[in-house]
C-alpha cells in the first residue's frame, strides 16, 4: 500500500497520520511546501516513500505534477490523502485526474461550499436553516426583507465560524455589507436564518459510507458566540452516553448526511443544533475535527485513533476501536482584553484539584502577547482533560473556565 499524503508538514498533528500510515505497513510519501532539509528528522524517517516540493499545495496544477512524478517512479499509488480542509478540493481534482481511488471530487465541493451542501441536503429532507447565496449587498437585503432578523452571513467556503456575522437589525446589516464589501458585488457568501438554541458536533470514522467510530459532543456556549466573547471562558465535551435515547435521532442525521452527500471512507466532522426548530443540519466537513478534538477522542476513549483512520485507508475496515468509551474536553483560556500577559490566575488551584485529568495543556507565560479572540480556541491557553463520567466531566470543563483568568496590562 503506497499512500501519498499531503502536507505532513504542519499543523504539527499531521505526522501523526503519516505515523499511523507507517504503523500499518503503507509506504507513504510526502508532498508540501518547505524544501525536504528543513524537515525534521522524525519527520523525514517517516517519508519512506520520497518527498515532492511544491509552491502551493492547494495549487492543483502543482500538485498534480507531482504527484505524476511519484507515479512515475512509483511504487505504484493506492491512495492521495489530506486532512485540512483548504487542501482537500485540489486533493480530490487531482485524484480523479490521476485515476486514484479515494473522495469524489464533487462530494468535497458539496463539503466545502456551505450553500450547495445544505441545497443538496434540503432537496432530501434534511432540517436545515433557510438561506440564500450572497453574491451582493443586495442580496443580503433581500434576504432581511423576505426572512427578518436575526440571520447570519458567512463565507460559502468558511471552516466552522471563521468570517461568521449575526447581523440583528438594519443598522448592523450595513455594517456587515460594508465591512465586507458586498456591495462591490463578486461575493460568495451566503445568508441563512439564525438558529437560536444549543450546538454540539457529531465525528465519525467513516468506512464505505458506514460510519464505525461515532463521537458526539457538545459547546459551551455555541460558536459564534465563543468566537466572539472573551469571557468566561468557553469549553467543549464529548461525552460516552451515545446510546441514549436522545441521541438516537442526532446519530440518524449524522448518518444519513453522510451517505447523502457521497462520503465513503474518511473522517468527519457535522456541526447541528438543537433548539426551538428542533434538530438542525449545520455544515459538516469530509475531514477530521479540528483544534485537536480528533486527539481528544482518542484519550478520552484510550484509543490510538489515527491508527484507526489509517486502517479504514489502507485497508477499508476498522479494528482498532476502543474497548470503552470515556469523555473528555477542551476550554479555551482567554485573557481580559488584549495586552500583554502579567500572570495567569487559578492554575495552582486547579492542577491540585484536576491534574490527574488534565492530558495536555498551554498556559500563557509573563510577558506573552495575546492574540484577539477570533483567532480561535487554542490562540492564547488551552487545557485538555478526560474523565469517566459526562456529568463529573461537565462540571470539571465549566469549573477550570470559571476559576483561570489570564491578567493582562
Amino acid at each position: 500500500m503506497h499512500v501519498i499524503f499531503v502536507a505532513p508538514h504542519f499543523p504539527a498533528n499531521q505526522r501523526h497520520f503519516v505515523r499511523a500510515l507507517r504503523d500499518v505497513g503503507a509506504v507513504v510519501s510526502g508532498i508540501g511546501e518547505p524544501e525536504f532539509h528543513h524537515l525534521d528528522d522524525e519527520l523525514k524517517s517517516m517519508l519512506n516513500g520520497g518527498w515532492e516540493q511544491v509552491g502551493n499545495v492547494c495549487d492543483k496544477g502543482m500538485l498534480y505534477g507531482a504527484v505524476r512524478r511519484i507515479q512515475q517512479r512509483g511504487p505504484w499509488v493506492d491512495r492521495l490523502e489530506t486532512v485540512v480542509e483548504a487542501h482537500m478540493l485540489a486533493a480530490a481534482e487531482v485524484r480523479e485526474a490521476t485515476k486514484i481511488p479515494g473522495l469524489p471530487a464533487q462530494t468535497v465541493l458539496l463539503c466545502r461550499d456551505k450553500f450547495r451542501m445544505k441545497q443538496h441536503l434540503l432537496e432530501r429532507g434534511f432540517p436545515c436553516a433557510a438561506q440564500a447565496q450572497v453574491h451582493h449587498g443586495d442580496d443580503a437585503r433581500r434576504f432581511a426583507r423576505h426572512n427578518g432578523f436575526p440571520f447570519i452571513l458567512k463565507p460559502r467556503d468558511g471552516a466552522g465560524a471563521s468570517g461568521t456575522v449575526k447581523v440583528t437589525d438594519g443598522a448592523s446589516l450595513e455594517r456587515a455589507i460594508a465591512q465586507r464589501h458586498l456591495d462591490n458585488g463578486g461575493a460568495y457568501w451566503t445568508a441563512e436564518d439564525f438558529i437560536d438554541g444549543h450546538e454540539g458536533f457529531y465525528d465519525t470514522l467513516s468506512v464505505g459510507g458506514q460510519v464505525v467510530f461515532e463521537a458526539i459532543s457538545h459547546y459551551y456556549p455555541r460558536v459564534l458566540t465563543a468566537m466572539r466573547n472573551r469571557f468566561p471562558n468557553p469549553y467543549l465535551v464529548t461525552t460516552n452516553r451515545l446510546d441514549s435515547p436522545g441521541y438516537e435521532e442526532l446519530r440518524r442525521l449524522g448518518r444519513g448526511a453522510i451517505q447523502a452527500l457521497g462520503i465513503g471512507t474518511a473522517a468527519t466532522h457535522m456541526e447541528w443544533f438543537a433548539g426551538d426548530k428542533g434538530l438542525v443540519f449545520n455544515e459538516i466537513g469530509a475531514r477530521p475535527p479540528g483544534v485537536n478534538v480528533f486527539d481528544l477522542h482518542g484519550h478520552a476513549s484510550q484509543f490510538d485513533i489515527y491508527r484507526a483512520w489509517a486502517e479504514a485507508i489502507c485497508f477499508g475496515k476498522i479494528q482498532t476501536l476502543p474497548q470503552n468509551r470515556g469523555c473528555g474536553g477542551l476550554v479555551s483560556l482567554r485573557p481580559e482584553r488584549d495586552g500583554t500577559v502579567v500572570r495567569v490566575h487559578g492554575i495552582d488551584a486547579m492542577q491540585r484539584k484536576y491534574g490527574r485529568h488534565i492530558y495536555s495543556a498551554r498556559i500563557p507565560a509573563p510577558g506573552t502577547r495575546t492574540q484577539p479572540v477570533e483567532a480561535g480556541y487554542r490562540a492564547n491557553g488551552y487545557i485538555y482533560a478526560v474523565h469517566e463520567d459526562y456529568d463529573a466531566c461537565k462540571a470539571m470543563m465549566a469549573e477550570l473556565g470559571r476559576s483561570i483568568a489570564i491578567e493582562v496590562r
